[in-house]
């Protein structure tokens, strides 16, 4: 059967997903009556929660006698150490845009990664029914896109289809027919996307997706460059040094025939498929034929630009909430977690009770926090930090991002206020229509953390933003923090409502009544700039003086409720997020007041 190989690119919510589900439907992959989740391909619950692709995945659909590989890849900057990988098995790329919004900063990130491999993309103007569309201003704008990240003329004569992924139809003119579905996408795929090259010689393939399955082992998804590979063939894996990491037999294989993985006996080059029975072998790594010598070359992979500490939980509270507590069952599932994810970097401190983590931005590591707690883990994180750089000359370099801020116009101003605040340099400002106007800054990495939870506060929630990795630059001077101090409880118990109420004036809290507490552990952000202890475990003084109709119930300020992304942006470096499988919680890193003045004073000293 005749192949091709296509990734679909898109910006977070341009609806690359309900595409994916919408041309599964229309090309049989599901019988009439089959029960079909919304969003198929976004498998994990937190994909879900979030409408975001975390993994890259891969599907199929046949049509017209020819079998097209359908990979959905990450559209978040953050996750895409699993983007640069996934481009190598394609050979061809449908660019889906909003007709509103336009390309966003995401896009060009994977857009640029996939015109340096040489992909020739298809252009997929999506949405087309929203009423503020502007699909030709749009494809200008994907043009000069194209233009800035240098695609040959070949690729600057792209296919253009108008449609919406969610009504199921694509055509090449913007007012339909609609009738035809998307046969008119399937069509350009088989005209315009060649298909895979085939090299000659023995069964080579290069690992791409990396997966743990209880009953299969590890299974490496990939596609096959050259030969055949046949079920409980001997292979061996080298890594990308050339030498040889293990030997074995391939005990399955696996094909994607619609969003099923179907066991086949044989496989041949230019097939996507997925392997098990290897035991070391890992993404970027070469499985081949025995007779082959030389590895592969694997696409080099950015550097991360975020670390965080990972410690273990030793509060007061520590192992009441999750069962996986101790160093070994944290570093096993970190190393465990690096394994399948090579933009995630793993080295353990040398009192091996904490590791540093580094990863490509604080999302991607927020969405590995959230999927540990999940899985019964208790463990404490540190404020995320930028991974500086020194260059021949020694001198400092940091990360710079480019960031695009979509903001009604009423607020421009504050975020251009904020923004240079934290060192970033205005680029672009230009109206984008319906009263809004979009706003380009080059800014340091560590000005943006905790900067998001911030723009939705002075935008009354109406501002978008997008980063992507940029360049090095020479470091940009210090940035201001937090401007508040926090409330700190002086002891260990329950809060109580009464001593809360009357602490109400000292600046808004972070707990609700009857939440354990302990010596140490933040409770409020002070209306001051310094920290205070408190005591929220005080109850009233109960005599039998008061007539019974004198005290009102005490009517409390819903608490400022921190959310796992919010809490790790708005912590400070001497602070700790605690997490566990049923609470967030926030504590000082030295729980001891003396301990605290001592690290305070010696902090002192070494900044002198």
């Amino acid at each position: 059967m005749s192949l091709r190989n296509i990734a679909i690119i898109a910006h977070v919510d341009h609806g690359k997903t309900t595409l994916v589900d919408e041309l599964l439907k229309q090309s049989g992959s599901f019988r009439e009556n089959q029960r079909v989740a919304e969003r198929v391909m976004d498998s994990n619950d937190l994909e879900k929660e979030r409408g975001i692709t975390i993994l890259a995945k891969a599907t199929s659909v046949e049509w017209k006698g020819v079998r097209i590989n359908i990979v959905d890849t990450p559209g978040h900057a953050d996750f895409g150490g699993e983007v640069e990988r996934i481009l190598s098995m394609v050979d061809g790329a449908i660019v889906l845009v909003d007709s509103s919004e336009g390309p966003m900063p995401q896009t060009k990130f994977v857009v640029g990664k996939a015109l340096k491999v040489g992909l020739k993309p298809i252009v997929a103007i999506n949405k087309i029914d929203r009423p503020d569309g502007r699909h030709e201003e749009v494809i200008n704008e994907v043009f000069d896109l194209f233009a800035n990240l240098d695609a040959t003329d070949e690729q600057l004569d792209f296919p253009i289809l108008y449609g919406s992924g969610r009504d199921g139809w694509m055509n090449v003119n913007p007012e339909g027919p609609k009738e035809e579905g998307l046969a008119p996408l399937l069509d350009l795929v088989l005209k315009h996307v060649p298909e895979p090259v085939v090299e000659e010689g023995p069964f080579r393939l290069i690992g791409t997706i990396l997966e743990a399955n209880p009953f299969l082992g590890r299974i490496i998804t990939g596609r096959i460059a050259s030969g055949t590979l046949k079920s409980n063939q001997p292979v061996k894996v080298l890594g990308q040094d050339g030498k040889l990491i293990e030997t074995g037999r391939i005990s399955k294989i696996l094909a994607f025939r619609g969003i099923e993985r179907t066991a086949i006996d044989e496989a041949h080059a230019g097939d996507i498929v997925a392997i098990a029975g290897l035991s070391k072998g890992t993404v970027a790594d070469t499985f081949c034929d025995p007779s082959v010598t030389e590895a592969m070359t694997a696409q080099p992979i950015d550097p991360p630009t975020v670390t965080m500490s990972f410690i273990v939980n030793d509060s007061p509270l520590a192992g009441t909430e999750g069962d996986k507590v101790t160093s070994r069952v944290i570093r096993d599932r970190l190393f465990k977690e690096a394994e399948g994810n090579v933009a995630l970097k793993i080295e353990e401190a040398e009192g091996k009770d904490s590791f540093y983590v580094s990863g490509r931005g604080e999302l991607q590591l927020a969405v590995l926090i959230e999927t540990m707690r999940r899985e019964g883990f208790e463990l404490a994180v540190s404020r995320p930090r930028v991974v500086m750089h020194k260059d021949e000359a020694g001198t400092t370099m940091e990360p710079i991002e480019e960031v695009v801020i979509d903001v009604d116009e009423e607020h421009s101003g504050i975020v251009v206020q904020k923004m240079s605040e934290r060192k970033a340099e205005m680029t672009e400002l230009r109206p984008s229509g319906g009263n809004r106007v979009r706003l380009k800054f080059l800014a340091p990495t560590r000005g943006l953390i905790g900067y998001q939870s911030e723009l939705l506060t002075d935008t009354r929630g109406t501002a978008i933003m997008n980063r992507l990795f940029h360049d090095y630059q020479p470091f940009k001077g210090a940035i201001g923090g937090r401007v508040n101090g926090v409330l700190l409880s002086n002891g260990s118990g329950e809060a109580v409502a009464y001593a809360m109420f009357n602490l109400e004036d000292r600046g808004p809290m972070i707990i609700e009544p009857g939440e354990k507490v302990y010596a140490g552990m933040i409770i409020g952000i002070h209306s001051r700039d310094n920290d205070l202890e408190v005591n929220v475990l005080k109850g009233k003084q109960l005599t039998n003086i008061r007539a019974a109709g004198k005290d009102e119930a005490v009517k409390l300020t819903p608490p400022i409720r921190m959310t796992l992304d919010r809490a790790l942006s708005w912590i400070q470096d001497d602070e700790l997020m605690e997490v566990t499988p049923k609470s967030i919680r926030l504590r000082k890193m030295f729980l001891d007041a003396n301990d605290r003045k001592r690290f305070e004073k010696q902090r002192a000293a070494g900044a002198a």
